[in-house]
């Protein structure tokens, strides 16, 4: 009989539980995890003189860039990507910040997949490998962070890649200069599976 009292008991609480839940976190688990990752090994590499004099001198050269100009220089890079003729997207690779990139994701052993730097108006500065489009400044990872003037950085959804078959996710944050000024954007895309 006691023993029947201690189940139902613990019945009991089991249901007490049920109505009066405890507050879940709704973030995902790989979130901390990944944020963790960005302030301590993407931030210090990103926050480099070179990289952040790289941003600063494509500011003063699209100092004053339309929005037409940006479409025409998004376009130009994106039928280069399909073509497979690059010739933009060749000097945006081989330029001192995307090699500095390529050689930190290289390091990584898997957990970056790519990293990437743009300026105040969303074109890119520096890309560790080709990125699907020139201009970032219609997107959550500049949206989020960039337009918002926001210290804060944006997660993205963690998705698997069709071709790699990793769990993956976008990290994305303002990049200011030394006076804390914002100057542009970093996004890393990072391998969950890796961490």
């Amino acid at each position: 009989m006691q023993r029947w009292r201690f189940i139902g008991l613990i019945a009991a609480f089991g249901l007490c539980l049920n109505v009066h839940p405890r507050a879940v976190s709704a973030e995902p688990a790989y979130i901390s995890v990944v944020r963790e990752y960005v302030d301590t090994l993407v931030k210090p590499m990103i926050n480099k003189p070179n990289v952040l004099a790289a941003i600063k001198t494509q500011n003063r050269k699209f100092g004053d860039i339309s929005p037409m100009d940006i479409q025409v220089l998004d376009n130009s890079y994106r039928s280069e990507i399909k073509s497979g003729q690059w010739q933009m997207v060749t000097r945006l690779l081989n330029n001192p910040v995307s090699r500095y990139f390529k050689a930190k994701q290289d390091d990584s052993q898997g957990t970056i997949v790519e990293i990437f730097v743009t300026d105040r108006n969303g074109l890119n500065v520096a890309q560790s490998v080709p990125t699907n489009d020139y201009w970032q400044g219609d997107e959550n990872k500049f949206l989020k962070t960039f337009a918002r003037d926001s210290d804060e950085v944006f997660i993205d959804r963690a998705s698997r890649d069709d071709a790699t078959q990793l769990l993956e996710t976008q990290a994305s944050f303002t990049v200011r200069d030394e006076r804390g000024e914002a100057i542009g954007s970093a996004t890393v895309t990072i391998a969950i599976d890796a961490l």
